[in-house]
């Protein structure tokens, strides 16, 4: 199990106990699951009993109890429920099968993490709902207050370009003023916007170089179990969804700069293992060591078209 797939677990258990009569009341369409902060307990969270236990009428621990309960009978890929506080899930999932993860990436492309269109007629009610509001010049959304960028920065597109000024207004919460200095600019491991890009066009190359070493990518497990730099990929990839849908939820889009750097300064890490080094010939653990390296630049691409910021090939 991905940690994208744990949202749809936690709405379906939610979705069998209200069907057999261990829960009452309505079923949410979604379900916000995040990582656990610091000094949390598991690896993932969410509230999901607190919101049930309304519709319910019941405490959202005893409504917390019925659903831990279901998803570690149902649900293998869970290896622990733990329940915190006033009815907080948290979650310990099984480790991640890197050739499922990269399959699934590959299959998805850019659009890897996107929610599912949803059911038909709630599609359908929801853009006429957002068309009636907009006759009525009512916002879709809920209206954010934002920080303009200050007057002392001046015309900063012109000054930094589009993609840059983007991502300087992009990488700090709505309510804060953006930061606008050189560094911007630095084309070096110094400059998060240049590392992110950077990382896909290194994810690029190293396809390029590996046709000339004549492999291929071929989704499978890269190294043995612990290898360093390895594991930390697989799970920002894997938890890439989760990102998106609670930047969404939150109207955050800083969450995700913030998880692009992340797997860029993972790519950047385990970049220098993917292709074969000196007299070394290609292996099965070459080819799945560059599938996963694209499958990252993939990720990057995707988050930065989200962004609005080109990813080139090159730099």
């Amino acid at each position: 199990m991905i940690p994208a797939d744990l949202s749809r677990a936690v709405v379906q258990a939610v979705r069998r106990a209200v069907e057999d009569g261990e829960l009452a009341g309505s079923v949410p369409a979604r379900v916000v699951v995040e990582r656990t902060r610091p000094g949390g307990v598991g690896e993932y969270a969410t509230p999901v009993a607190l919101q049930v236990a309304k519709s319910a009428r019941r405490e959202p621990r005893e409504v917390a109890g019925v659903l831990a309960a279901r998803l570690l009978a149902d649900e293998p890929g869970i290896r622990d429920v733990e329940i915190t506080g006033p009815g907080f899930l948290n979650f310990t999932l099984a480790p991640v099968p890197a050739a499922e993860l990269v399959r699934e990436i590959r299959a998805r492309g850019r659009r890897y993490g996107y929610a599912p269109d949803g059911e038909l007629r709630a599609r359908v009610l929801g853009e006429a709902v957002r068309r009636i509001r907009a006759s009525q010049g009512a916002p879709g959304p809920e209206e954010l207050r934002v920080a303009p960028v200050a007057r002392r920065d001046g015309d900063v597109v012109a000054a930094y370009g589009a993609d840059a000024a983007a991502w300087a207004m992009l990488c700090v919460p709505a309510r804060e003023t953006p930061s606008f200095t050189p560094g911007l600019l630095v084309q070096d491991e110094s400059s998060e916007f240049f590392r992110v890009r950077y990382a896909h066009s290194r994810a690029r190359s190293l396809r390029i170089n590996a046709g000339r070493l004549g492999f291929d990518a071929e989704p499978g497990e890269p190294d043995a179990p612990g290898t360093p730099n390895t594991p930390t990929l697989l799970r920002l990839l894997a938890e890439y969804p989760l990102v998106l849908e609670a930047a969404a939820h939150h109207q955050a889009p800083e969450r995700l700069t913030r998880h692009l750097v992340a797997v860029a300064d993972a790519l950047l890490d385990f970049q220098h293992r993917v292709l074969p080094k000196g007299d070394e010939k290609p292996s099965a653990a070459h080819r799945a060591r560059l599938a996963l390296a694209e499958a990252a630049g993939t990720v990057l691409a995707g988050g930065l078209a989200l962004l609005g910021i080109d990813a080139p090939d090159f730099l």
